[in-house]
């Protein structure tokens, strides 16, 4: 004999509360291409400190994961004459969030910089890294 499983019944206070947070934790997905290069022995690494800066607010985005690519101090070779893709995730943007500059902001030169990324509803994001 089969076990009848019943759909349990959520009471909407929790439902709408469950939404709200859902909103809350929304987390931003950038796809990197790093160019292709002519030279040999190419390295990279992304820092702790890289944000996605909101252009309306002083709000940025935290970096909360990243693929492909080494965390400071370790670093990750450039295959030779190939574009290198990675993946950053970061943290939700604000609502009212129109545009964003992706910034590494680190103590040395050649931080990674891209400047007004158009905010889109999936919040999905393909863009060509260049050094600051």
């Amino acid at each position: 004999m089969e076990e009848v499983i019943v759909k349990p019944v959520i009471a909407k206070e929790i439902l709408e509360s469950l939404k709200a947070k859902t909103e809350e934790e929304k987390q931003v997905i950038v796809h990197c291409c790093f160019p292709a290069s002519p030279f040999l022995g190419n390295l990279i690494r992304i820092w702790h400190s890289t944000y996605l800066f909101d252009n309306q607010s002083e709000h940025r985005s935290k970096l909360i994961h990243a693929e492909n690519i080494s965390i400071s101090p370790y670093w990750t070779a450039v295959p030779f004459m190939k574009d290198f893709w990675f993946t950053l995730i970061f943290s939700g943007l604000p609502k009212g969030c129109k545009s964003f500059d992706l910034k590494e902001v680190i103590p040395e030169e050649g931080g990674f910089f891209v400047e007004s990324i158009k905010r889109n509803s999936s919040d999905v994001y393909r863009v060509k890294i260049s050094e600051s």
